[in-house]
């Protein structure tokens, strides 16, 4: 959090399955798998691409989410389902050390394209849905922090901890 790229809002790509988006992709896979993350958008690793990856079998930083299939969307888009919003506990490779609860659309319709220009189209819901809403907000230049709306909420995931609303995973304590 603080470098610009961050800020940026990511261009779309032009060209499927080149040599260049499959580095794109097999580097932030890597980076993904590093960091334990459940996705990761390519403007975090300082490419201004509107292309995110994401996907969580078991994740020891989310253990109540279920699973998210691995999915790799480039050129997304999305749309609400359901007006109904939920706030949960968000955290960001981006923005290290650190938690919020963060009001996110519990249903969406997503598409994008895989690396090959294959469309890939879901109707998804609860912690997928906040997963690819997370994410896509990067491609926008958008981190969590700014989507919380309760500021007490926002805090060094010790902090919270010690003040008995965040759990020892990061998920909420109540």
């Amino acid at each position: 959090m603080g470098h610009p790229v961050l800020r940026q809002i990511a261009e779309p790509v032009e060209v499927f399955d080149s040599p260049e988006l499959h580095a794109l992709i097999a580097d932030m896979e890597d980076t993904m798998a590093a960091y334990d993350g459940a996705g990761l958008a390519a403007i975090q690793i300082g490419v201004p691409l509107r292309v995110m990856i994401f996907g969580v079998e078991h994740n020891p930083r989310y253990p109540d989410a279920g699973p998210v299939p691995k999915t790799v969307l480039v050129n997304p888009a999305w749309e609400i389902l359901d007006d109904t919003m939920e706030s949960d506990w968000e955290g960001c490779l981006s923005v290290p050390g650190m938690r919020g609860r963060v009001p996110r659309y519990r249903q969406i319709r997503y598409r994008g394209y895989d690396a090959l220009g294959m469309l890939v189209e879901r109707d998804v819901d609860g912690f997928h849905a906040r997963v690819f809403q997370h994410e896509y907000d990067h491609l926008d230049g958008v981190l969590y922090p700014d989507r919380i709306e309760e500021r007490e909420t926002f805090g060094f995931i010790e902090e919270l901890q010690a003040a008995g609303l965040l759990g020892e995973c990061g998920e909420s304590a109540d």
